[in-house]
């Protein structure tokens, strides 16, 4: 379903890193396909779908893969969903060391699964990674952990319609170092939970939130007044025929939906312009919606900022664009339609 349209309200900015990547795929066809893997149970979890929110629900098993001596991974293995044990003196825990990627399976009406664009997560993590001095499994490492771990817990994968099976994969500085300098080790990991819809609390949002607000607006650090992104998500405007984001300055987060999202409206004739955008424009917009693996494509009701609130949705044009783009890339994501851009990855 379209999601309900947010209210968003401008706090002040925090600074985010995450540079731009490229894309690494192979691909057979219009679509990636492995083959399948004789882990996990085949039929569903007795489960409350309907009811299915964002919280973590712990399934069957997770992939744990080590760094060796050298830097390179070691063949990781699925254990049991839980725990992991870590030195007091671990990177990740003193020093931060560590970081995270998110993506979706999905569950076609034929109980099949599709996984969207999982190759973009795995050269967005090694980037990242070598961005704070660590190694990083390879994108077929990558690639390979994903499918495993989701077959391993097929059964959690919600029935078509109902939700998706929400794919963490972490790497993090485990090795025990006292000094400010790369860990001696590092852990990748992958774990799965069952999630519906999502909008993600902290600090500045709850804030928003005692004010009625759904969410916060960031702006750039110098100026002030150049939107940058929402707390958990990109954020986008329609003027016309023409669809406009922030453009990639490295504060901003690449998103893999605000890509794809930017992909399928130049292909439905939007023009799409990366550039940036003050907030006074955005307040003039006809339109303004949020992408993100959490959020998918959702609208905006209405912006709040220095005293003054506009809402969106009054005209009979409004969320035109939003619901056409929404359609487009969940029909994509959940095998509804032809994939002509190659970007899923069939799970057998």
């Amino acid at each position: 379903m379209f999601h309900r349209p947010f209210q968003i309200e401008h706090l002040p900015q925090r600074a985010i890193f995450c540079p731009h990547r490229s894309l690494i795929a192979r691909r057979r066809g219009s679509a990636m396909t492995t083959t399948a893997y004789n882990t996990g149970a085949p039929e569903l979890v007795d489960f409350h779908w309907d009811s299915l929110g964002f919280e973590l629900v712990p399934t069957d098993f997770m992939f744990v893969m080590r760094s060796s001596s050298d830097g390179g991974f070691q063949k990781g293995e699925l254990v049991p969903y839980g725990p992991i044990e870590l030195n007091p003196a671990a990177a990740v825990l003193n020093y931060g060391q560590g970081l995270l990627e998110g993506l979706r399976a999905h569950r076609k009406g034929d109980g099949s699964i599709l996984l969207f664009r999982p190759d973009e997560n795995a050269c967005r993590m090694r980037i990242g990674a070598d961005r704070l001095c660590m190694p990083a499994p390879s994108v077929e490492q990558f690639l390979e952990a994903i499918k495993l771990t989701v077959l391993a817990n097929k059964r959690w994968v919600p029935p078509a319609g109902k939700g998706s099976l929400y794919i963490r994969p972490l790497l993090t500085g485990n090795g025990a170092i006292l000094s400010v300098a790369p860990a001696p080790q590092y852990t990748f990991v992958v774990f799965v939970c069952p999630v519906g819809h999502y909008f993600k609390v902290v600090s500045a949002q709850r804030r928003a939130k005692e004010k009625g607000h759904s969410d916060v607006l960031d702006l750039d650090p110098v100026h002030n007044k150049f939107v940058e992104e929402v707390s958990s998500c990109n954020i986008f405007m329609v003027k016309g025929n023409v669809i406009l984001t922030p453009l990639l300055t490295g504060t901003i987060l690449p998103g893999i939906t605000r890509k794809s999202v930017m992909e399928i409206a130049k292909n439905l004739g939007y023009q799409v312009e990366e550039c940036h955008i003050t907030i006074e424009d955005l307040l003039c917009a006809d339109e303004v919606f949020c992408t993100g693996t959490a959020v998918v494509l959702s609208p905006v009701g209405s912006i709040t900022y220095g005293g003054r609130r506009v809402e969106y949705g009054k005209s009979q044009k409004a969320g035109v664009v939003s619901q056409k783009l929404y359609e487009a890339f969940t029909a994509i994501q959940k095998g509804l339609a032809e994939d002509s851009m190659g970007w899923t990855l069939l799970l057998n």
